[in-house]
Protein backbone atom coordinates (compact mmCIF):
# COMPACT_ATOMS: atom_id res chain seq x y z
CA UNK A 1 0.00 0.00 0.00
CA UNK A 2 1.05 3.60 -0.20
CA UNK A 3 -0.05 7.15 1.33
CA UNK A 4 -0.99 9.79 -0.82
CA UNK A 5 1.20 13.18 -0.23
CA UNK A 6 -0.42 16.27 -1.46
CA UNK A 7 1.56 19.25 -1.59
CA UNK A 8 -0.74 22.71 -1.31
CA UNK A 9 1.76 25.91 -2.20
CA UNK A 10 -1.10 28.44 -2.27
CA UNK A 11 -3.81 27.29 0.55
CA UNK A 12 -6.38 30.37 0.39
CA UNK A 13 -6.47 29.77 -3.34
CA UNK A 14 -10.33 28.80 -4.15
CA UNK A 15 -9.26 27.02 -7.37
CA UNK A 16 -6.50 25.44 -5.41
CA UNK A 17 -9.00 23.48 -2.99
CA UNK A 18 -11.10 22.75 -6.21
CA UNK A 19 -8.26 21.09 -7.62
CA UNK A 20 -6.98 19.64 -4.18
CA UNK A 21 -10.91 18.00 -3.73
CA UNK A 22 -10.51 16.65 -7.25
CA UNK A 23 -7.22 14.77 -6.66
CA UNK A 24 -8.24 13.33 -3.88
CA UNK A 25 -11.32 11.93 -5.54
CA UNK A 26 -9.34 10.55 -7.83
CA UNK A 27 -7.29 8.77 -5.36
CA UNK A 28 -10.56 6.89 -3.97
CA UNK A 29 -9.93 4.16 -6.86
CA UNK A 30 -6.65 3.45 -5.43
CA UNK A 31 -8.55 3.04 -1.94
CA UNK A 32 -11.23 0.75 -3.21
CA UNK A 33 -8.41 -0.97 -5.35
CA UNK A 34 -6.71 -1.54 -1.82
CA UNK A 35 -3.24 0.11 -3.29
CA UNK A 36 -3.69 3.42 -1.09
CA UNK A 37 -3.96 3.39 2.15
CA UNK A 38 -3.89 7.02 3.71
CA UNK A 39 -3.81 10.91 2.11
CA UNK A 40 -1.96 13.45 3.77
CA UNK A 41 -2.26 17.25 2.37
CA UNK A 42 0.81 19.34 3.18
CA UNK A 43 0.81 22.86 3.33
CA UNK A 44 2.85 25.91 4.69
CA UNK A 45 0.01 27.75 5.46
CA UNK A 46 -3.16 26.17 7.28
CA UNK A 47 -6.77 27.90 6.43
CA UNK A 48 -9.98 26.99 7.36
CA UNK A 49 -10.75 25.36 3.63
CA UNK A 50 -7.79 22.71 3.77
CA UNK A 51 -8.97 21.83 7.43
CA UNK A 52 -12.65 21.45 5.95
CA UNK A 53 -11.45 19.30 3.27
CA UNK A 54 -8.89 17.53 5.14
CA UNK A 55 -11.44 16.30 7.91
CA UNK A 56 -14.55 15.38 5.23
CA UNK A 57 -12.19 12.88 3.08
CA UNK A 58 -10.15 11.61 6.00
CA UNK A 59 -6.86 12.69 5.35
CA UNK A 60 -4.46 14.43 7.48
CA UNK A 61 -3.15 17.66 7.75
CA UNK A 62 0.16 18.22 7.90
CA UNK A 63 1.45 22.51 8.21
CA UNK A 64 5.79 22.46 7.48
CA UNK A 65 7.81 25.08 9.35
CA UNK A 66 9.00 27.92 6.81
CA UNK A 67 12.13 27.05 4.95
CA UNK A 68 10.99 23.19 5.77
CA UNK A 69 10.90 20.30 3.18
CA UNK A 70 6.89 19.69 2.40
CA UNK A 71 7.59 16.48 1.20
CA UNK A 72 9.48 15.70 4.61
CA UNK A 73 7.19 16.45 6.83
CA UNK A 74 3.92 14.47 4.76
CA UNK A 75 6.16 11.57 4.97
CA UNK A 76 6.51 11.97 8.76
CA UNK A 77 2.79 11.58 8.81
CA UNK A 78 2.25 9.07 6.16
CA UNK A 79 1.85 5.64 7.31
CA UNK A 80 2.72 3.37 4.67
CA UNK A 81 6.15 2.89 3.02
CA UNK A 82 5.78 3.89 -0.16
CA UNK A 83 4.61 7.39 -0.79
CA UNK A 84 2.90 8.96 -3.96
CA UNK A 85 3.86 13.03 -4.33
CA UNK A 86 1.07 14.91 -5.65
CA UNK A 87 -0.04 18.45 -6.25
CA UNK A 88 -3.24 19.70 -6.53
CA UNK A 89 -4.89 19.09 -9.99
CA UNK A 90 -2.95 15.46 -10.04
CA UNK A 91 -5.18 12.86 -12.27
CA UNK A 92 -3.66 9.84 -12.12
CA UNK A 93 -4.72 8.61 -15.96
CA UNK A 94 -6.28 4.99 -16.51
CA UNK A 95 -3.93 1.78 -15.70
CA UNK A 96 -2.26 4.03 -12.67
CA UNK A 97 -3.43 1.23 -9.81
CA UNK A 98 -2.04 -1.04 -11.52
CA UNK A 99 1.40 0.25 -12.45
CA UNK A 100 2.29 1.78 -9.46
CA UNK A 101 0.83 -1.84 -6.96
CA UNK A 102 3.24 -3.76 -9.39
CA UNK A 103 6.04 -1.16 -8.81
CA UNK A 104 5.87 -0.92 -5.29
CA UNK A 105 5.57 -5.13 -4.92
CA UNK A 106 8.49 -5.90 -6.70
CA UNK A 107 10.17 -2.87 -6.43
CA UNK A 108 13.99 -4.14 -5.21
CA UNK A 109 15.29 -2.67 -1.85
CA UNK A 110 18.00 -0.53 -3.77
CA UNK A 111 15.16 1.06 -5.53
CA UNK A 112 14.25 4.19 -4.00
CA UNK A 113 12.00 6.03 -6.35
CA UNK A 114 9.52 5.74 -9.39
CA UNK A 115 8.46 8.42 -11.67
CA UNK A 116 5.26 9.03 -13.67
CA UNK A 117 5.13 11.09 -16.54
CA UNK A 118 3.82 14.44 -16.88
CA UNK A 119 2.63 15.60 -19.91
CA UNK A 120 1.90 18.79 -18.70
CA UNK A 121 4.98 20.38 -17.00
CA UNK A 122 6.30 22.91 -18.40
CA UNK A 123 9.44 22.79 -20.84
CA UNK A 124 12.34 23.28 -17.95
CA UNK A 125 10.69 20.94 -15.82
CA UNK A 126 10.40 18.12 -18.41
CA UNK A 127 14.44 19.07 -19.17
CA UNK A 128 15.60 19.33 -15.57
CA UNK A 129 13.89 15.31 -15.05
CA UNK A 130 15.18 14.15 -18.06
CA UNK A 131 18.47 15.35 -17.00
CA UNK A 132 18.26 13.04 -13.71
CA UNK A 133 17.37 9.93 -15.67
CA UNK A 134 21.33 10.25 -16.17
CA UNK A 135 22.61 12.21 -12.75
CA UNK A 136 20.25 10.80 -9.95
CA UNK A 137 17.63 12.37 -8.17
CA UNK A 138 18.50 14.76 -5.50
CA UNK A 139 14.87 15.52 -4.39
CA UNK A 140 11.10 14.07 -5.11
CA UNK A 141 8.73 15.80 -7.93
CA UNK A 142 5.35 15.94 -7.64
CA UNK A 143 4.51 12.10 -9.67
CA UNK A 144 7.01 10.11 -8.30
CA UNK A 145 6.87 7.54 -5.82
CA UNK A 146 9.26 7.25 -3.41
CA UNK A 147 9.96 5.04 -0.43
CA UNK A 148 8.93 6.62 3.08
CA UNK A 149 12.09 5.74 4.60
CA UNK A 150 14.58 7.50 1.51
CA UNK A 151 12.11 11.06 2.16
CA UNK A 152 12.92 10.40 6.60
CA UNK A 153 16.64 10.26 6.00
CA UNK A 154 16.37 14.07 5.07
CA UNK A 155 16.83 15.82 1.78
CA UNK A 156 18.60 15.95 -0.87
CA UNK A 157 19.41 12.25 -1.84
CA UNK A 158 22.61 10.67 -0.67
CA UNK A 159 23.58 8.97 -3.01
CA UNK A 160 21.22 10.33 -5.84
CA UNK A 161 18.45 7.93 -6.38
CA UNK A 162 18.36 6.39 -9.73
CA UNK A 163 14.82 7.68 -11.23
CA UNK A 164 12.82 4.32 -12.47
CA UNK A 165 10.63 5.82 -15.60
CA UNK A 166 6.59 4.27 -15.06
CA UNK A 167 4.35 3.43 -17.57
CA UNK A 168 1.75 5.42 -15.91
CA UNK A 169 0.75 8.99 -16.47
CA UNK A 170 -0.40 12.30 -14.78
CA UNK A 171 -2.97 14.84 -15.84
CA UNK A 172 -3.26 17.98 -14.77
CA UNK A 173 -6.83 19.84 -14.64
Amino acid sequence: MISGLIHVARSSDAVVIESLADTLSALVAGVAAGLVGDAVIVTGAPSKALDTVAEGSGATLVVYPPKGDPWSAGARAARRDWLLCLEPGDIPAEGWIRTLDRFVGTARPDVGLGRMRRAHAGLPARIAARSERVIGVAGPRPGDVVRRERLLAGLPFSPRLAVRMLAARLDHI
